[in-house]
């Protein structure tokens, strides 16, 4: 499996948080992991960006970790990011943002991340 470089919106410092078990998981299976959020400086030892745009470089998957509304008004950012794939968690799930990223080109993908690790399908 290649590692990829991926962003977690939504990371938290909360060790209980879905979205800092992702970020511990997608560091244990190699992965290149940019915690993003706006309040946080550092996430399990990580520098965090406050915004997309604070992301330098190709992004292979953002694993979205925010409520749906968030995500329809984060869909612009992440179309200047442009990453290769963007994975929806539970209750992350947006019609409107899955479709309007599809329309720019960027897959979707309704899946959680922490399985996908587990099940070995992360980088399929």
């Amino acid at each position: 499996m290649r590692a990829q470089r991926v962003a977690v919106l939504g990371a938290s410092p909360k060790p209980d948080r879905a979205s800092n078990q992702a970020v511990r998981r997608l560091r244990q299976h190699g992965h290149h992991v940019v915690p993003v959020h706006p309040a946080h400086d550092e996430i399990e030892g990580l520098p965090v960006a406050r915004e997309l745009a604070a992301i330098d470089g190709p992004v292979d998957t953002l694993t979205v970790y925010v409520g749906p509304r968030r995500g329809e008004e984060l869909v612009d950012p992440i179309v200047a990011l442009a990453p290769g794939r963007v994975i929806f968690n539970p209750g992350t799930e947006s019609d409107v943002a899955e479709r309007r990223l599809r329309e720019h080109g960027i897959p979707t993908l309704r899946a959680c991340t922490l399985v996908l690790l587990a099940s070995g399908q992360f980088a399929a």
